[in-house]
Order: structure tokens, then sequence, then C-alpha cells
């Protein structure tokens, strides 16, 4: 391959290999040269060290360095033609690799080279015969004997091979030697490097063709490690300039100031005055910040994070009050149309007659709370919209039907956006064409967030946190009861029954709707992938033994099949029972919250739709079916739906699983703790990065591929440091053309979104 210089990493495969090997490439999502050499080894083998053959299980794909023991060719007089039959050791256990012919000459070559004492590395899908492991048909190299001379033999021999992700069909070496005939002929003035020289120089990284080279070709392990800083700092530093951008964009923007009212009437003064509780401290502070930036002329950006019941809806609820104060409105946007009824319901109680203004009976100088969802009735919508059009609504509460044409607001100044609402480009342009000036945004969230996934997902965001839990709330106490013991499960209804005969209530949750509906509720979440995420090698072989595992499961509990269950049971006997889930019409979502919340109902069966911001105070007990297919930050989340007054709380996590499961594991880590921060780490340690980073940042597309947000806080730290000081010198990053190109060109569609979702 020849070089034009400037080298560039977007020079198409096809233009480099001949078409079988650039299609092999493609299969595995690599179609330029920047995709081959960012196709990082995932481990490296030492030919000297040999692979522990104990730990192979069948049908996974595999790379193994083993010896040859033996290699014999033998005519198969039952079905005709030969079988070469070979056995591999790492000293200790061994493997056999068959190979089929028609006649034993096509196998001399394989008997010749695989001669006893040889080191190689085999591939291919482990399988078992007559209780013997073996790959048939594998691919293989023999470092020292596949070269042409004996240099290259005693080279490779002597250094570590990189083991990358690969295919049945396309080896790991295969992969190498492409990697190869494209970095071989570089030097480092070919490729112009995204991160600037003296950042290079501050933090003693090599440059990006170095990189390459100490990653794909080192010869030590320290060499290996040197290229892995360098990449994974760029990873970092590329998506914290990404972010430090959007958020020199939004200062940059004009807002409308909301200052607070000093004088005159005001509904946050009275609200503040009637609150039947005190403030915390941590409510103070927060609120305290949010005012300021309120009354600051450019866009507020920020997250709100607090755990659950720690009052992020009060304080929210003053932020929109500030808002109203001056002149303006406020815009909360809500996930589902259940938790949007709540929401309205729950600040409609909060004011009083403080959303009541213009109405009989309400506050002077009150206002309203509107609510707009898609599937309200035609006059109630209407009103609602008037409402907003008008101003005589200064709260409007809604989901994405607050997005459309058709709804208009008098003068917009702050929205609010509740956990699980993806709000993207588009959508963030819609509502703010609604407004004369960008208004603010206050995003919240019940789940903890790290300050490492902070700065990396919500990196366009600050950040404030909600750790106190208001006086008043109970604890929450949590069992976790194996499926399989039907004493432990009559004891959990029991349990159930003695806290409804106290006038208390429960919810029973379960992951679908219907036993025969294989589609997922609009609030059920997908099977946890950190309970089904099984080897590297599961994750190159969708049809492994961790899908097997998954396929082979028993069916899910669902809403209609488990209410009508408990209905027949003894225990239950007089229990008035309702059901809810995200597929009913509005208005019977709604009746039957209602039910529920004014105690007309004592056992709800519910999809997770009952997960976030739903407030019953006598709700007391939950019974979570099938717990292991929740994430621990989820059922962290279903658990905070009880012992929000003043009795205390209890949650049963149903499931069958083996004690050595993952799931297992998440779930007595639940059980241990009530601390969101504390459950956050772990739930950090035991999921996969896209999990951690969402969707849009998961998969072979994702940027991030070295960089780690679990364990690389000093990284981020550095790199946000440094790319907040390359932006406020270069705002447009005029003077680093590199670095803004390799933004674009990684920070795109769904990331681009992902990222500008505020």
């Amino acid at each position: 391959m020849s070089i034009d210089h400037p080298f560039t990493l977007d020079e198409p495969l096809t233009k480099v290999f001949e078409k079988r090997t650039s299609n092999q490439l493609a299969k595995l999502g690599l179609t330029t040269t920047g995709d081959l050499l960012r196709h990082y080894p995932r481990r490296y083998a030492d030919p000297g060290a040999m692979s522990q053959l104990s730990t192979l299980v069948v049908g996974e794909h595999v790379t193994v360095m083993a010896q040859v023991v033996s290699a014999t060719v033998r005519e198969m007089r039952s079905r005709g033609g030969a079988m070469l039959q070979a056995v591999v050791s790492d000293g200790t256990d061994r493997l056999s690799l068959t190979f089929f012919a028609k006649h034993p000459g096509a196998l001399r070559t394989h008997e010749s080279r695989l001669k006893p004492g040889r080191a190689g590395l085999f591939t291919g899908v482990v399988s078992e015969y007559r209780n013997e492991r073996q790959l048939t048909h594998p691919d293989y190299l023999l470092p020292g004997v596949d070269v042409e001379n004996e240099v290259d033999a005693l080279l490779e021999v002597s250094r570590l091979m990189p083991i990358y992700p690969a295919t049945a069909s396309f080896a790991s070496w295969k992969i190498h030697k492409c990697v190869r005939q494209v970095l071989d002929p570089l030097h480092v003035d070919d490729l112009a490097d995204p991160v600037p020289a003296d950042v290079l120089g501050r933090r003693n990284l090599v440059p990006l063709v170095q990189a390459f080279r100490d990653i794909h070709l080192p010869e030590s392990e320290s060499e290996w490690h040197r290229g892995q800083k360098r990449l994974r700092y760029e990873e970092a530093f590329v998506l914290q300039t990404a972010l430090a951008l959007r958020r020199s964009e939004a200062a940059a923007l004009e807002a409308t100031s909301r200052t607070l009212v000093e004088d005159g009437p005001s509904i946050l003064r009275d609200f503040d005055a009637a609150l039947p509780f005190t403030l915390t401290t941590g409510q103070r502070e927060v609120g305290d910040e949010i005012a300021a930036e309120l009354a600051a002329p450019h866009p507020m950006q920020r997250l709100l994070q607090g755990e659950v019941g720690s009052g992020k809806t009060v304080v929210a609820l003053r932020a929109m009050l500030q808002v109203v104060d001056a002149g303006g409105q406020a815009a909360l946007l809500a996930p589902t149309e259940v938790l949007a009824a709540q929401h309205a319901r729950t600040l409609a109680a909060l004011l009083g007659d403080l959303a009541a203004g213009g109405m009989l009976g309400g506050a002077a100088h009150g206002t309203r709370v509107a609510l707009v969802t898609g599937s309200q009735p035609a006059a109630v919508k209407k009103k609602n919209l008037l409402d907003a059009a008008s101003g005589a609504a200064g709260i409007v509460v809604g989901t994405h039907a607050l997005l459309s044409a058709g709804v208009q607001f008098a003068e917009l100044g702050l929205v609010v956006v509740d956990e699980q609402h993806r709000f993207g480009v588009e959508q963030r342009d819609l509502l703010r064409a609604k407004a004369r000036t960008v208004p603010h945004l206050l995003v919240m969230t019940a789940t903890p967030i790290p300050r490492t996934v902070a700065m990396t997902v919500f990196g366009d965001l600050e950040t404030s946190t909600l750790r106190e839990i208001p006086a008043g709330r109970s604890g929450i106490t949590t069992y976790v009861v194996p499926a399989q013991k039907p004493a432990w499960v009559s004891r959990t209804w029991a349990k159930v029954r003695e806290e409804i005969d106290a006038g208390r209530q429960a919810y029973v949750v379960c992951p679908r709707i219907t036993g025969d509906d294989s589609s997922e509720d609009d609030a059920t979440p997908a099977l946890d992938p950190a309970a089904l995420a099984g080897t590297d090698e599961d994750r190159d072989n969708p049809g492994g033994p961790a899908a097997s595992a998954a396929r082979s499961r028993t069916p899910l509990r669902a809403v209609l099949e488990v209410a009508a269950e408990l209905a027949a049971l003894e225990v239950f006997r007089g229990v008035r029972i309702g059901i809810l889930h995200g597929q009913m019409p509005q208005a019977e979502k709604e009746a039957a919250m209602a039910a529920f919340t004014a105690g007309e109902v004592d056992l709800l069966v519910s999809t997770t739709v009952i997960e976030v911001g739903v407030d019953v105070p006598r709700a007391t007990a939950m019974v979570v079916l099938d717990a292991d297919r929740f994430g621990l930050s989820q059922l962290h989340q279903l658990r905070g739906r009880v012992g929000r007054g003043a009795d205390a709380g209890i949650c049963f996590l149903v499931s069958e699983m083996a004690d050595a499961e993952p799931a297992k594991t998440r779930l007595t880590t639940l059980a241990s703790t009530t601390d969101g921060f504390e459950l956050a780490a772990a739930d950090l340690e035991m999921r996969s990065e896209g999990d951690v980073l969402g969707a849009a940042q998961s998969g072979r597309s994702t940027s991030l591929q070295l960089l780690r947000v679990v364990r690389d806080t000093a990284v981020i730290e550095q790199a946000r440091e440094d790319a907040a000081a390359v932006v406020a010198v270069d705002p447009t990053l005029v003077t680093h053309p590199v670095l803004l190109a390799e933004i674009t060109g990684r920070v795109t569609g769904e990331r681009a979104e992902y990222l500008d979702r505020s």
C-alpha cells in the first residue's frame, strides 16, 4: 500500500485491500483505515505462556495459545475420507483439534506444520465429542513458523501477539496482518494529531502514530500500556471538548433574567410561608444556587440529582414559582402520561389555593397548573392549551405532547425535564421555538450519578446533588425471596396481607403485561444486560451460551396473570386488587392510579410504570417478581415508591436464580443498603460501559473503546480541565481543525443527539 501525504484515517478499506478482505473487515464494522487502526486488541498472547484450557466453555468462540502434543492422520473406513486429529495442551489440560478431508493427502500440510512441541494460536468454536472438548477445523497460526525468514521468525516468537475481537471466518492474526499493512508505512508526522502538542507534553503522552504502534505492535507490556494510556486519554479529551463546546455555546446564548421578587406579591414567598415542613439544608443550598442562575441573562443548564425521596420536586417547584413570579412560565416534561398526571396532582396539592389563580377560592395573585397529554379528552386539552397560551397557567405539565405544534406558551422561561426523558436536538429546538428567548433548563434524576458519569453523560450540565432525606420519612427493609421455595413465597404474601390489614397498601410489580405478549410495556425495561453479559467471547458470538441461557429462562411474570392468581389466593380474600400498565387507555390509567391513591384499592399489580414519581404515602409494601430481570438502579427506584409516609416500608425481591449468578449479587447488594450513591457505585462495577452511557453510547459505533467511566476518574477530570482550557481560548476551535474534525467524526448521529438532548 502506498501512503498519500498527508495520510488520513478516513480512507475506505475497499481502496486498500482486495474485495474479499475488505468485505470481511466490513462484517466487523471496519470500513476505513481509522476504523481498522482503532480496532484495538482485547488482550495479548505471549508465545511462551499457554492459555488455561480448563476455562473453555462449549459454544464459545475462542482464541487460545497452546502447544502441540500430537497430530495423526488416519482414514475413516466407516464413512469414507480422512481425519487429522491433533492434541494441544497448556501443560495440564488438553484440547483436540479435528480436521476432515476426502483423502489423507489433503491433510498432510496440517500434519507437517502441527509438529509436537510447536506452540500456536488456535481459534474456533468449542464443541464436545465423547466428553472431550475440541475445535473442528480451527484456524491457527504458528509463531516463528508462518513467516518467510529466520529474522522475522525470531522477532515473532519474542514479542507479544495482539488478540483482536474477531469472527470465526476472519481470525485475529488476519486482522493483525491488515493492521500492519496500514500501520507499517506510517511515520510519526503522517497523521495529524487531534490532541494539541502542549497537552500531550503536559500529560506525558506519545503522538498518535506512536500510540498505534504501541498498542498494535508492542514489544513489551509497558509499550501497550503506554499506547492505551494515550488513546484512552484521547477518547476522554475529544468527548470533553465536545461537551465544553456545548457549555460555551450555551453560555453565549441570551436568556431572560428571572430574578426573585423582593417587594410586592410573590407566589414563591407565600408558598414558602405555607410549607408544613422545614426545607433541608441541601434543599436550601441548591435552591439558592438555582435562584442565582435563573436571575442571570444566560440560560441555566443544571442537573438536579438526589436520592429517592430527597425532595427534588419541591426544589423544582420553587424554581418554577420564581420564574412565574418574574412573569414567565415553566414547562415540566415527564416520560409517561401516568407520571405527568402524578406531577400535576402533586404540584396542585403542594400549591393549594395558589394553584387556582383567577378561580373562585383561589389566591388573588395565584397561577394555574395545566396538564397536557396526548390522550386527554378534546375539551379538557383545549382548556389547558388555552391556559398555556394565555399565560393563565404558569406551570404546564406534560409528555412529548408539549412539543407538538399546537402547544403555545405566553412566556416560556423554564423547562424542567424529569428523568428517563430523552430530550433530543429536534425536540429541544421545537420547545425553544416556543419561547421568546432560550429558556432555562433543569434536568431531574432520582438515580444518583457518580461524578465521572455525570462528567461524561451530563457533562454539558452543571450538577447539584441532594443527599439528605426530609424528616418524617421512614426506612425501607428489603428481602431477597427465592421463587423456588414455596414457603418463602407464601410468607411474603402473608406479610403483604398483614400490611393491608393494618390499613396500608401494597404494590406487586411484574416485567410483562400478558403472558403471551412478546412486546414489552412502554415502561418495562429490556432484560438487564448485566445479567446476561456473559464473556468477551459471548459478546462476539450472539448465539453463544449466554444467549442460550437467556432463552431458556422461565417465562416472565405478567400483570394480568398475576392479578388473577392473587385474587384466587385465600390469603387475599376480600382484598381489593387493581391493575396498572402502560397499554391501558389514559383514562383507565388515571382512574386506576386515582383509586389507589384514594385508598379504594389495597393491592396494585403493575408494570414499572409506577417506577418514578408516584407518591402514595399509605403504600408500605412492594413485591417485585422476576426481580433479577431489572437493573440495580431501577430496583432502587421501584423500592422508593414505598415507605414514603410515616410507616416503614418493606420490599420483597422474588427471583429464580443460582447463587453464582451476577443477578444474585445485584439483589443482595440492594438488600444490604438503601444508600443510593453506594448502590450507584456498585451498579457501575456490575454493568457494561454501554449501559452506563446509554444506548446512544453503546455498541460498535461508540467513540469510547478504551475509556471506562467507572475506573478512569483521573483521566476524565484531566481531560475535562484540558478541554475547558482549549475552548476558553478558542471557542470555535478554529485553530484546532483536526480536533474539530475528530469531534464531528466521532460525535455524530445518535451520539450527537444524545449529547445535545439539553
